[in-house]
């Protein structure tokens, strides 16, 4: 165990000695930041991201009382409280012809990541598994399901806490190699960080809690959300509701 501890270590240093010629030197052209909605019908326009305040509460306010909380209302989130997470944790504030600026750091502005929402209790947007749409500022609507709380549950052992809404980050590596090639496993896992403090904060402002979970079942999350673990694949998730 000693042997593969160290071993492991290896993730956490820089390795840009290791580094190889890029897909980007090569000049193969620069990969979508964003899946497409197959189901155009199933899109929900969330209402507008503005840059105006949500609440009375301060940045200091919000960084003084962040806490991981695992006790929620049954009180629902309103479609603007969601849509205002979703900017918070994801979302495009500018696009660039081969980037995009957004509220979290992105090593390189690569953002790796689809945010997929897992929906039970939102006014106005029917319960379902949705998946965040960061430049339309929309979700896509992945498909409906009776038990999905119950599987959301299970996937993530438990850890759900009667959420109103639970988030999942899926990383889809082959846009931080594109430039970084083998660093960017750590640049991956640096940016998750970025986004859900982000969300914390956000749920501070709002009068709602998060706690971020890495000891999630991979395997079930990955087929929960329909994604191949592969070329795809959950990183994190994090429950948000009322508190």
């Amino acid at each position: 165990m000693e042997k593969n501890l160290k071993e492991n270590r290896s993730f956490l240093k820089s390795n840009w000695e290791l580094l190889e010629e890029s897909d980007q030197q090569r000049g193969v052209p620069l990969p979508e930041q964003q899946k497409p909605c197959a189901d155009t019908a199933g899109r929900i326009r969330l209402p507008a991201a503005e840059f105006k305040p949500v609440s009375d509460v301060t940045l200091v306010d919000a960084l003084m009382n962040r806490r991981s909380r695992r006790r929620y209302k049954e009180t629902p989130l309103t479609l603007e409280e969601l849509g205002f997470l979703l900017f918070a944790t994801q979302g495009v504030q500018k696009k660039l012809a081969k980037a995009s600026l957004r509220p979290p750091a992105s090593a390189g502005a690569r953002h790796a990541f689809e945010l997929y929402v897992a929906a039970f209790r939102v006014d106005g947007l029917e319960p379902g598994l949705y998946r965040y749409l960061p430049f339309d500022h929309e979700l896509c609507l992945i498909g409906e399901r009776e038990d999905l709380q119950g599987a959301a549950e299970v996937a993530l052992h438990g850890q759900g806490w009667n959420s109103a809404v639970t988030l999942f980050w899926t990383a889809v590596p082959y846009r931080m190699e594109w430039r970084y090639t083998v660093a960017s496993p750590k640049l991956i896992a640096l940016d998750a960080g970025h986004s859900c403090q982000n969300l914390y904060l956000a749920c501070e402002a709002t009068g709602c809690g998060t706690c971020a979970i890495g000891a999630y079942d991979q395997a079930k999350c990955d087929a929960l959300l329909g994604v191949d673990g592969t070329d795809e694949l959950t990183v994190y998730a994090a429950p948000v509701g009322k508190v």
